[in-house]
Formats: C-alpha cells, structure tokens, sequence
C-alpha cells in the first residue's frame, strides 16, 4: 500500500481526463510508472544493503536473505501493479487474469516442489537435488517461490511496461501525487481496519494459548467466507477503471446506479448460498475451528458491505476529493480500535467481527451521505430495501426452519436460495436478455419465420 501510494486509482483518473492528442504521447502511464518504479527500486536496493541491521531488529538476524529477499519480491509487487492497471484500463481481463493465475500457480508450484517433493528426493535420489536442495533451509524456500513466480509475472509484463513511448513530466506527477497521496492514508487506515483485530486479540487475554485458539476459529471463519471476498475484489478490480472511463458520458450516474444494484443483488445471492450451506462448506475446516462457523454471516455483510464503500467511494475519486476517502478510514479504524479493546475480554471474536462490520456500516453511512452533497447520484433505495428485505427474510425462515436431517435442511433452503433467483429474474435479470440466451431467443425467431 505504501509502495504504490495510490497511484493506481490515480492513473485511472488522469489517463481518462487526458485528450486523444495527448494519450498518443503515453505520458499518464509513464510517469506514473517510472515514479512508482523509481521508488519501489530504492526500496528493493534499501532492503537488500539493510538486509542484516533490519533482520537484528526482528530478533531473525541468522536469516538476513530473507529480508533481502522479501524487499524486491514486494518492490516488484509494487511496480507490477501499474501495468496491471494498463492492463485494466485497455479491457484486457483475460491477459489480467491470466498473468495474475501464472503467478500464483508458479508460486504454489514451487512451495510444493521444494516443501514436498525435494525432501522425497532426498530420501530416494538425493544425487539429482543436492547440488541446489538444502534439506535445512526449510521456510527459505517460500521466500524462494516468491522470487520465482514474482520475476516470472514481471517478464510476462515486459510487453505491456514497454507500451509506447517513455514521456515523464515533471508538472503531471505533482498533480497526481496531489490526487493519490490521500488514498495511501486511505489504503493504510484500510489494510489496518481488517487486520488490527488479530494482531490486537492476543492482547486481550493473559493466557497466550487461549488467546491463540480462539484467534484460530476467528481466522478460520474468514476461509468460509472467501468466497465473498474474491467476489469483493473481482468488483474492485473492474469497477475502478468502468468509473472512470464511464465519466464523460451522460449516463454515467446511471450506470453507476445500476452497478451497485447488481452488485448488491450478486453479493446478497453469495450471502444466502454460503449462510444456507455452511453445513457443508463447514468440512473445509478442522473440526476444532468448526465452533466460529456462527460468525459466518457476520462476516459476509462486513465483506458485503466493504464493496458498497468501494462502490460509494466513486464520488470523491470523480471529485478529486480523495482526502474524504482517508478521514473515513481513519474514522472506521478508531471504531475498530475501539470495540476491540472494550469488548474482546468480554465476547472474544464474536466482538471482533461485530467491530469490523460496525465500522464499515459508518463508513459506508458517511460515504454515502457526503457523496450525495458533492456527486449526488439516483441510487434504487426502494429495489435495495426489498432485497435486503427478503434476504433478511429467507435467512430467518432457514434459521427457524432448521430440522435434525442434513437432507431436508439442504432441500429446504435450496427452496429458498430459488425463491431469491425467480425473484431476481422476474423483477431485474429476465432470461430473455442474457447474451447466450437472448442470441439462441433472436435464432429461433427468425427460423420460424
């Protein structure tokens, strides 16, 4: 977050303000690039040369590659995402998607190869491996994947860094810096709202090996919920460069409208599968953590309503308000904060995920409320309402409507989940209009006649 200092959101912002005249000259994606590769480089080189003096200090210092290794994996990281976002920007999901899958596949890859199969080898035919393999290197070699699966996402990218001319200006970069450097506040107050609670939780209780147990039914329920989040991302990832390329047009705040009607229909469709099947999405964990599959839901609204904000913070990313943005992480954070310490003793994660959902309720409260001061927007309250209305409604009945037979559970609420679908179809997603089906519907017709 710091490494990029949000000059992801704003090279979306200038490189859509930018004329036809002035896009020929590359100069947004350059600048923008050479400035974030210019810092993300002293980074690599500081943490490479203060490898030892910063390993010391984390009490790891017989392991001073890692730190020399974590530097540029993360620098590279950094610099990566503004081609990333080049990559948003031309509509290129595939080549996005598909760059991101090398990556994490080589990195599971080689953690495997290394972690799993080379101690095999060794056992078995330790001539083939021994000239690289150190059977006492153990975490290392995660650090080792990482190098590996980083360089090979940068040479993949190589193309598209290499796009166009290279056009720095000096005057452009003090007026994105101007825009991005609030985000930066907003992305850190961000990354702490969803992570202070588990590096605060073992604070809380005198004993370490409670603390730490009921830390793990905390974080495992977050796994359950992944599904949420990935939806969550996939969002973020493109809606920021729809906003922005959508602005100029004069329907621009109804499409924004109607994005957040179907992302909230979608997300709240997530919701009910995932709250209506925990039964079997429980096995996924340890029957240990299975305890904090009460949470469950909890969780979910908080990633729900997480991507409401990032739909709501459109207003002051238009605006050039971003400062807006940064005060109101700040103010969820202070919430979270807040809770955390008078009530964790207390209710223990059950304090935890109500602080993190409280405080995105508020944030989304006041983003919406000043959004509509400066950028106000025709959002369809009353479709909303009744969504979340039947959502509330169906997730009561299947609570209530709960038996002792696994089979009837699952068939009653896979009833319910079905009532929300016709719903859905009947009132904003007609079959009729689904590309696949609407081209099939235009193919039949015009055979009959």
């Amino acid at each position: 977050v710091i490494l990029t200092y949000g000059m992801e959101t704003g090279f979306f912002r200038f490189i859509n303000k930018q004329t036809p005249e002035e896009a020929k000259d590359n100069r947004v994606y350059s600048t923008t690039m050479i400035c974030v590769g210019s810092t993300s480089l002293i980074f690599a080189v500081a943490s490479f040369f203060f490898a030892t003096p910063i390993a010391n200090t984390l009490d790891y210092g017989i392991r001073p590659e890692y730190i020399a290794m974590l530097g540029p994996i993360v620098a590279l990281d950094a610099f990566c995402s503004i081609p990333f976002s080049y990559l948003r920007y031309k509509n290129k999901p595939f080549m996005f998607a598909s760059i991101k899958l090398i990556m994490i596949l080589t990195n599971i890859g080689f953690n495997i190869f290394f972690l799993v199969g080379c101690p095999k080898l060794m056992e078995t035919n330790p001539d083939l491996i021994s000239w690289f393999y150190r059977s006492d290197y153990g975490v290392g070699y995660i650090f080792i994947s990482n190098v590996i699966s980083t360089t090979i996402s940068f040479i993949c990218l190589l193309p598209f860094i290499f796009a166009g001319k290279w056009n720095f200006d000096g005057a452009l970069l003090k007026q994105i810096l101007r825009y991005s450097l609030p985000l930066m506040l907003l992305g850190i107050a961000g990354i702490m709202n969803q992570t202070i609670d588990k590096i605060l939780f073992p604070f809380f209780f005198p004993d370490p090996e409670v603390s730490m147990k009921l830390l793990g039914v905390y974080g495992a329920s977050f796994k359950i919920a992944m599904i949420m989040m990935m939806f969550t991302y996939a969002f973020r990832f493109a809606y920021e460069p729809f906003v922005f390329a959508k602005y100029k047009e004069k329907d621009s705040k109804e499409s924004y409208s109607a994005a957040m009607k179907y992302y909230i229909i979608t997300a709240l469709f997530i919701f009910l599968g995932m709250v209506f099947f925990k039964d079997i999405f429980q096995y996924v964990l340890g029957p240990e953590y299975r305890e904090g599959l009460q949470i469950i839901p909890i969780v979910l609204m908080t990633y729900l309503i997480q991507g409401i904000v990032y739909n709501l913070s459109l207003w002051y990313k238009l605006t050039d308000k971003t400062f807006y943005g940064a005060i109101f992480s700040i103010i969820g954070l202070i919430i979270v904060v807040l809770i955390n310490y008078l009530y964790v003793p207390k209710y223990h994660y059950w304090a935890s995920a109500g602080a993190s959902l409280v405080s995105y309720i508020v944030m989304m409260i006041l983003s919406y409320a000043f959004g509509q001061k400066y950028y106000p927007i025709n959002y369809p309250l009353k479709s909303i309402g009744i969504y979340s209305l039947l959502t509330i409604v169906l997730t009561l009945i299947a609570y209530f409507g709960t038996t002792p037979y696994l089979w009837l559970n699952l068939m009653i609420r896979t009833i319910l989940l079905g009532i929300f679908v016709i719903y859905t179809i009947k009132k904003d997603l007609p079959l009729s209009e689904i590309p696949i089906l609407k081209k099939i519907s235009k193919k039949g017709s015009s055979q009959s006649k």
